[in-house]
């Protein structure tokens, strides 16, 4: 069970994750957005989507350097793991429950707002449990963790068998010691990759580098022989 969970299911949600962004970009370049409702409701939007979207980005930036990112090497730097703990709980804390009132602002103006209301579809509810679920398991291992009992060390654990995964050499005896906590976090964020490619998530990927390049004005030149005015005489 600890190989299928923690090997099996991971590989399976990467896979799922590539080639599904892949076919999502080849067969639905048209649905490839965030299907904004901007114009529909604007107040909740301005307090809401700022909060969230802010806090996700620091979410992400403390998985990034928590996961891959070795103890060896803060340590080679001079980063105490105690410094390390206290700004990774406390910038993790923050940026969660920043997330986490931000997406309930917006879940609030989706179920509030008669017009967003009617634009969600069954895919948007599966993609807000899935990612509300992996956000709350997330905080709360943090904030449980450091307040009830002897915080553990996830870069002992969770951390190497994450990078183990793209080593192609996975351990997953490493995941059988940590908390049940961390455990669910990961299998529900593997979940959370492989449903990602077929949702409004997709828009993460995108960038409008275009516009960086277009010129302000576009010039289009008339036809050289303007066309003749009137129905065509029949034959």
């Amino acid at each position: 069970m600890n190989t299928l969970l923690f090997v099996v299911v991971p590989y399976i949600c990467l896979t799922v994750f590539v080639l599904g962004h892949i076919w999502r970009y080849r067969y639905d370049k048209f649905g490839w957005t965030t299907r904004s409702s901007q114009l529909y409701e604007r107040r909740l939007l301005r307090i809401g989507s700022p909060l969230f979207h802010f806090g996700i980005l620091l979410v992400a930036l403390g998985h990034i350097g928590g996961l891959l990112i070795p103890e060896s090497w803060t340590s080679y730097v001079g980063i105490s793991e105690a410094a390390y703990h206290f700004v990774a709980v406390a910038l993790g804390t923050v940026a969660g429950f920043c997330t986490l009132f931000g997406a309930a602002i917006l879940i609030y103006r989706r179920r509030t707002t008669g017009p967003v209301f009617s634009a969600t579809t069954v895919n948007d509810k599966v993609m807000y449990v899935l990612l509300i679920g992996t956000i709350c398991l997330g905080l709360g291992t943090t904030v449980i963790g450091n307040l009830t009992s002897e915080p553990h060390d996830y870069r002992l654990t969770v951390s190497p068998w994450f990078r183990s995964i793209f080593y192609f050499q996975p351990d997953s005896d490493l995941m059988a010691q940590a908390p049940i906590g961390f455990k669910l976090h990961a299998l529900a964020a593997f979940a959370l990759f492989a449903f990602w490619p077929f949702s409004r998530l997709v828009h993460v990927f995108s960038a409008p580098l275009g516009y960086l390049t277009r010129p302000y004005i576009v010039y289009r030149s008339r036809d050289a022989v303007p066309a003749r005015r009137g129905w065509d005489r029949a034959l």
